[in-house]
């Protein structure tokens, strides 16, 4: 007999006897307190499919058909599908928008508005590469100007070298000339996109959004020095254990490589300790 321990609880399944081992893990994925419903208590804003990444990471075997039939079952919410969206082309088949190859290639800078519980409001510079997702800094600031633009940029270009295009909209801390004399020294490519069409700069504001919406729609920030800690713990989060869809589910940035689990449906999750699903068979 296998005994599946979930949070303290036991759940006796028998195996003797033409039992398969899927029902043991589902089982235990969908047993009151299991790793689906503690994911899904986590990350709220995850779908099924995100929180089926994370489980694989874990070590669990599973697909994403079995955890969507538990969180049906559960009555989580289902994230509707989004529609699709056509690119903008030119009248000779070409895309306008230079579609990135390798990470560095394409840079994107952006500004994100948010407030303190005051009602205050502050700014967050969004830096990523297009090509890895990873988001390479988050500056938070009551105010931010072109200095603070040009410091941020010279802080990653130390770091990780420039790149060979960066793309932006024309607000005025973009386009101010500084900026652009500063980055045409360094021999980096600016990309405008086209006033009013935020789409042509559709890998940052999908990033912009996903930000919004698992972070900032969700926090009370009681003060800046608050907003900066937990902005900045959920851009290392986003980078090194989010799935992100376009990437297999993978994060864009982990930190380590993930060690190899034993082929066992009982693995622990590396989650927080109130939340890991501790296994034992007999």
């Amino acid at each position: 007999m296998t005994t599946v321990i979930v949070n303290d609880a036991s759940c006796l399944i028998d195996l003797r006897k033409g039992q398969p081992a899927a029902c043991a893990v589902e089982a235990a994925l969908s047993f009151r307190g299991a790793p689906i419903l503690a994911l899904a208590k986590q990350y709220g804003r995850y779908g099924y499919r995100r929180v089926t990444a994370l489980l694989c990471h874990a070590g669990w075997t599973v697909n994403h058909k079995r955890v969507e039939r538990i969180w049906r079952r559960e009555g989580l919410k289902v994230p509707q599908r989004q529609p699709k969206r056509g690119r903008l082309w030119l009248n000779d088949g070409s895309c306008i928008r230079l579609r990135p190859e390798y990470p560095g290639h394409v840079w994107a800078y952006d500004f994100v508005e948010g407030r303190t519980h005051d009602g205050r409001k502050f700014r967050i510079l969004t830096i990523i590469d297009e090509a890895s997702r990873e988001c390479l800094a988050l500056i938070v600031a009551r105010q931010l100007k072109h200095e603070d633009v040009l410091a941020a940029l010279a802080d990653l270009f130390i770091s990780r070298g420039p790149p060979a295009n960066i793309r932006s909209d024309n607000g005025s801390e973009f386009i101010a000339t500084a900026v652009q004399k500063w980055l045409g020294q360094i021999g980096v490519k600016t990309l405008y996109i086209a006033p009013g069409s935020p789409w042509e700069n559709g890998y940052n504001e999908s990033f912009n959004g996903s930000l919004r919406d698992e972070l900032l729609n969700g926090e009370i920030f009681y003060s800046l020095a608050e907003a900066k800690v937990l902005i900045e713990a959920w851009r290392r989060h986003y980078n090194t254990i989010r799935p992100h869809s376009s990437l297999g589910y993978r994060p864009p940035a982990p930190e380590t490589a993930t060690p190899p689990y034993p082929a066992s449906s009982s693995a622990s999750l590396h989650l927080r300790p109130d939340m890991a699903a501790a296994s034992v068979i007999h």
